[in-house]
């Protein structure tokens, strides 16, 4: 029979408050994993984690299967958007926060705060330094389909882009039916990608562009 001690409620408490802390960021940038789910998830993996402590399964075993179920979860969230795939930083955050939980399971509670604070400020500093680099050097993955297959089409497009502060890097070149299609990798400022890519949609020579 389970015995329930103080202590046990106190790590909950403890976990919904580290499951908010990091959920309120979240649910304030508008993720899919937002405040409740980010809370239950931190008191789930601490609730789990107290049980190991009751009963007579081992410890490395139960974080083994908390760590495959938050694996499952992560999954969910990650999809293949319109330019790229989304939901990474959102994956890495249930999985950090069900070890913040863990921790707070096994009786580690200013650990638990302490990570639950740069978790904080991973989240909100580093993402205003994500955008100074980007401000700096960013590399997109762009398919531009010309409207003819003339080869003499490709030099023309990318001197135009090279007026634009640009450079390319040609990654695939593909026939599409009376079409040529190209694979680029552009390279620029944020500032300078936008443009171009405002330019590249009304460029006489192309049929269709997208972003990969």
């Amino acid at each position: 029979m389970f015995e329930f001690h103080i202590d046990d409620l106190f790590s909950i408490l403890i976990s919904i408050l580290c499951g908010a802390i990091v959920g309120f960021e979240r649910e304030f940038k508008n993720k899919s994993a937002g405040f409740r789910t980010v809370v239950l998830i931190c008191l789930g993996s601490t609730v789990f984690t107290l049980l190991s402590k009751m009963g007579n399964i081992s410890d490395d075993r139960i974080a083994a299967n908390i760590i495959t179920g938050i694996g499952f979860l992560g999954a969910g969230v990650i999809y293949q958007g319109k330019f790229s795939v989304q939901g990474l930083t959102t994956a890495a955050v249930i999985w950090s926060i069900a070890g913040v939980g863990m921790m707070i399971g096994f009786g580690h509670y200013g650990f638990a705060l302490i990570l639950t604070a740069l978790m904080v400020i991973i989240l909100s500093l580093f993402q205003k330094i994500e955008l100074i680099l980007s401000n700096i050097y960013l590399v997109r993955t762009i398919r531009i389909t010309f409207h003819d297959i003339k080869i003499s089409n490709l030099a023309e497009f990318e001197q135009f882009m090279t007026t634009l502060h640009v450079r390319l890097e040609r990654k695939g070149l593909q026939k599409e039916g009376d079409h040529l299609s190209v694979t680029y990798d552009i390279v620029g400022t944020r500032k300078n990608i936008r443009r171009a890519n405002e330019q590249i949609i009304s460029h006489e020579k192309v049929y269709a562009f997208s972003n990969l």
